[in-house]
């Protein structure tokens, strides 16, 4: 039986690659049917916002891979709500879905699900 996966990704999408390459852990775990969820924790919460003008950071929109997570079966995502409410995000206005906001008493007993973690 294949071990379950956590992946927290906790970086901006313009604070370098770090965002890219949680989404690219998450798409290829679920191409290889391992069962993951992904948290999205601090300023992670901000790969969620839609329509970003990522182009004008020379950077790569990160919105198309957050929608193709479902295709490859990856539908355990989680965001932090005290993450959210710091930034002043709303959970009805996130691209991913579908979305579970967490209190952060309920993201020890998330990560103890999972038999590994990498946060990113």
């Amino acid at each position: 039986m294949p071990k379950s996966l956590l992946i927290i990704s906790r970086q901006s999408p313009w604070s370098g690659p770090s965002a890219r390459e949680a989404l690219d852990i998450a798409l290829a775990g679920g191409a290889f049917d391992l069962p993951l969820g992904m948290l999205f924790l601090d300023d992670g919460v901000l790969q969620l916002i839609p329509a970003q003008s990522a182009s004008q950071l020379q950077q790569k929109d990160l919105t198309a891979n957050l929608k193709a997570l479902s295709m490859f079966g990856v539908e355990d995502l989680f965001a932090c709500a005290t993450s959210l409410a710091e930034r002043g995000m709303l959970s009805t206005e996130l691209s991913a879905e579908p979305l579970q906001v967490l209190r952060d008493q309920d993201i020890a007993a998330l990560i103890d699900r999972y038999d590994q973690v990498i946060t990113i």
